[in-house]
């Protein structure tokens, strides 16, 4: 197909934006799913992300709740900025630089990214310049945000990680597979020398291309086409970053990196996925597994080949009784089937079951920070025509937990749902719980919205203080 260049003048000087190459039909790479305080991301949907907030509420009300429901009222994620406040121009973008550099300080370096540069490109690359004026209020929270098209725009901490992860040198050139927003390549720009990004869904990518070019990333070129081909006229790579998640690696994106270049990329089922750096020694990638986590899928090439699908008429919890040991490939320190972990260990018992669990294995979180995340997250495939009704349930123990500073920050098991398009639906809890107790079974019933698609399950301390346990996380479908 003929390349198109899309060139734009910003009043002061024209620049070419973009290069697209014919049109693709398809879902975007995207962003991850959702991350937030509730850790890694991506990252939704949110799925996620999602989507995601650090506290299981939804940013919509509850669709259809049963009687049972405990608490109608999640908390939200940290209000870093409620909107574009302020009389002019000048003084909505001093309350964003505000609040980006509440983020980067409250939000990104607390949860352990250290790179001054990444955090320095964080805190001065516009997000809200990047996402819908729908959900501009929303712009500095850390979570993921819906951006049509199905996708999300990755929370500014699964970006920040990310980009941490990949080591940017001022010398290098980036193969970046699924522009979606725009925002990961903008805070690549100030990095590296020069950033290639292919965007699979044709309105996703021009308009990426466009806010590029009015904000002056003249580093960054934007194509239209199947990241799966990747660029292979602008190759080779010193580093390749894939923001959505492929069953395996794409032969040709291992072609077209250099030796002894790194990739970062998502690998693994629809909902069991490991963050990897993939160094290419000898003409082969050396694996590195990083953590697992939850991206939207590569699709094109990469979904027509994917083999182990999930079935979303009989959703369950992987791991739900926390005794998997972790696999050969599995990073260690993390909770196999889940992802997005803070302050959070998976605690293997004796086979008398002393600790008063019922089964072989429990996760324990503990946090002394009012206000500090501390959970885990797990992406569901559901469908709301084939499962109208489930039963939620857990096991747990609490030890002097003491609310957190938001209005909700106590522990809870939380299930929230999207659809096709990953929109909010509703989110359903369980909780809060609070003071010390023994272990005891809680459970409810959950009417599944018809418009699901997926879903994610929370489970931690949420910005509450002290300890608490759960084993037997569940789902059962009813009906």
């Amino acid at each position: 197909m003929p390349e198109q260049q899309v060139s734009a003048n910003n009043g002061k000087h024209s620049r070419t934006a973009a290069t697209f190459s014919g049109r693709v039909t398809g879902m975007s790479c995207g962003a991850g799913l959702a991350h937030s305080r509730l850790g890694w991301v991506f990252v939704l949907m949110a799925i996620a992300t999602p989507a995601w907030s650090q506290s299981p509420r939804s940013s919509q009300s509850f669709l259809n709740p049963s009687p049972s429901t405990s608490d109608s009222s999640l908390a939200q994620p940290p209000h870093l900025i409620l909107g574009q406040t302020g009389s002019s121009r000048s003084a909505r973008e001093d309350h964003y630089a505000a609040a980006r550099r509440k983020l980067v300080e409250t939000r990104i370096r607390t949860a352990g990214v250290t790179n001054e540069a990444v955090l320095k490109s964080i805190e001065t690359t516009p997000r809200h310049e990047f996402v819908p004026a729908a959900v501009r209020d929303k712009a500095y929270f850390d979570m993921a945000l819906p951006i049509g098209s199905a996708q999300t725009i990755s929370s500014p901490f699964i970006v920040a990680s990310m980009t941490e992860t990949l080591d940017p040198k001022p010398t290098d050139k980036v193969l970046e597979i699924g522009t979606g927003s725009g925002y990961q390549a903008a805070v690549l720009s100030p990095l590296v020398a020069e950033v290639y990004s292919i965007e699979i869904v044709d309105e996703l990518g021009r308009r990426a291309a466009g806010v590029l070019s009015k904000l002056g990333y003249e580093n960054v070129h934007t194509r239209i086409g199947d990241g799966f081909l990747g660029w292979p006229e602008a190759s080779p790579f010193d580093k390749i970053i894939v923001t959505c998640s492929p069953e395996s690696v794409p032969v040709p994106l291992v072609e077209q990196l250099r030796e002894g270049g790194s990739m970062i990329i998502p690998v693994g089922e629809r909902y069991q996925q490991t963050l990897y750096r993939m160094t290419k020694r000898d003409g082969e990638l050396v694996r590195e597994p990083l953590r697992p986590t939850l991206f939207v899928p590569m699709t094109g090439t990469a979904e027509d080949a994917r083999q182990t699908l999930p079935d979303p008429a009989n959703p369950k919890v992987v791991n739900q009784d926390f005794s998997d040991p972790p696999g050969t490939d599995d990073p260690e320190g993390f909770v196999p089937g889940w992802y997005y972990g803070r302050q959070v260990e998976q605690v293997a018992l004796p086979a008398d079951g002393a600790e008063g669990a019922k089964d072989s294995g429990l996760v324990r979180f503990e946090n002394e920070t009012p206000g500090l995340g501390s959970h885990l997250l797990q992406g569901i495939a559901i469908d709301g025509t084939k499962v109208s009704l489930i039963r939620l349930s857990a096991r747990l123990r609490t030890e002097k937990v003491v609310k957190g500073p938001d209005p909700d920050a106590w522990p809870m098991v939380a299930i929230s749902f999207y659809d096709e398009l990953r929109r909010d639906l509703g989110t359903f809890s369980m909780g809060p719980y609070r003071g010390t107790r023994p272990w005891r079974d809680d459970s409810r019933l959950v009417r599944v919205p018809r418009a699901a698609r997926e879903g994610i399950v929370r489970i931690g301390l949420f910005g509450a203080t002290g300890t608490v346990e759960f084993d037997h996380v569940s789902i059962e479908k009813i009906d």
